[in-house]
């Protein structure tokens, strides 16, 4: 765990919780993350409690920035005490019960695909095949959804969209709800798959019926990739 006031990059990728690909490719970003990190500090000692815990800040960095071929966006972290894990829309295995936005993607994907609705919330298979779970804000105030919007994190989240896109390799990306929506211009060049959000307010409004899963799977196919196995060990 990184327990320490003051963090670097250098620390992270020591401690195994960013890529040391990643590391690098986000240097220049690093001093900006450091400072958000203040920011947590501070907002704890305040009393006002953040998520996820400080080790799952950038998990969705912890998988190596060379195998992503699949970027899913997210909003912001589920603001649940004991949901948010530091990639969109997951949670631990043993959380229960899953949360109603991931059981409509669950809906979907059985929908889309013919895969059962997993009775976890883990998303790690995925991960670990390329899929990056990445929400715009990477923290937010327990009991208060969308509370750290505008405090710095969507430069960051930007920053390492642009990094991908540098990257020449191909790339797919899912964007679900209005804030993913909004970085369709930094994808230029990307397969871009876009609806509303998942959550009950929306997901009946574009989500149902969008088959995202059988999409990013074509778009791989058609780039010599290997498709995602989406189905929930």
């Amino acid at each position: 765990m990184v327990s320490k006031q003051k963090v670097s990059f250098e620390q992270l990728v020591e401690s195994e919780h960013l890529a040391a690909d990643w590391a690098e490719a986000l240097s220049p970003v690093e001093d900006e993350v450091v400072q958000l990190y203040d920011f947590l500090e501070r907002e704890n000692k305040s009393g006002r409690a953040f998520l996820p815990a400080k080790e799952n800040l950038l998990r969705a960095f912890r998988d190596p920035l060379s195998n992503v071929k699949v970027l899913i966006v997210g909003q912001d972290p589920y603001p649940t005490p004991g949901h948010a894990i530091g990639l969109s829309f997951a949670v631990e295995r043993n959380v229960k019960p899953i949360p109603r936005s991931l059981r409509n993607i669950y809906r979907e994907l059985q929908s889309d695909v013919g895969v059962s609705p997993a009775d976890h919330g883990d998303l790690s298979s995925w991960t670990a095949q390329g899929v990056m779970l990445l929400n715009r804000v990477l923290s937010v105030q327990e009991g208060k959804a969308g509370s750290h919007t505008g405090k710095g994190w969507e430069n960051i989240t930007e920053y390492a969209i642009n990094v991908l896109m540098q990257r020449k390799q191909p790339l797919v990306a899912v964007l679900w709800g209005n804030r993913a929506r909004e970085l369709k211009p930094l994808l230029t060049g990307a397969e871009v798959i876009e609806s509303a959000h998942p959550s009950p307010l929306s997901a009946t409004r574009g989500f149902f019926g969008s088959k995202p899963f059988s999409r990013v799977n074509r778009h791989l196919l058609q780039h010599n990739l290997p498709q995602i196995d989406w189905e929930l060990k």
